[in-house]
């Protein structure tokens, strides 16, 4: 019903920047919180960054000034933009949010939704 779409990942050099972008698709009424979250091999999945409808965000320690998150509510869109980059960002990122779908005489209902993931590799 609800689909999250990422890309942008890829292979980069410690240093280098790299851009992910989410977009969500279909029955869409409104969407709250959207954010990006990372799983490293052998770890748990973590929170990197989210940011509300009306554009507050929230950053792990590790990423602050370095990472920035920035959406486009009229494309449904999240980015991520992440600079210096460094081995341990290698990972595979998720997009996340917060959904409402439905309409005015069915209802409205929440959901939450994740995307299928991208990999970041930072490696020289």
């Amino acid at each position: 019903q609800v689909q999250l779409v990422e890309s942008g990942g890829g292979l980069v050099q410690p240093g280098g920047s790299l851009t992910l972008s989410c977009a969500a698709s279909g029955s869409i009424f409104s969407i709250n919180t959207m954010g990006w979250y990372r799983q490293a091999p052998g770890k748990e999945r973590e929170l990197v960054a989210t940011i509300t409808s009306g554009g507050t965000t929230n950053y792990a320690d590790s990423v602050k000034g370095r990472f920035t998150i920035s959406r486009d509510n009229a494309k449904n869109t999240v980015y991520l933009q992440m600079n210096s980059l460094k081995p341990e960002d290698t990972a595979v990122y998720y997009c996340n949010a917060g959904v409402v779908v439905g309409t005015l005489s069915r209802g409205y209902r929440y959901l939450e939704v994740w995307g299928q993931g991208t990999l970041a590799t930072v490696s020289s």
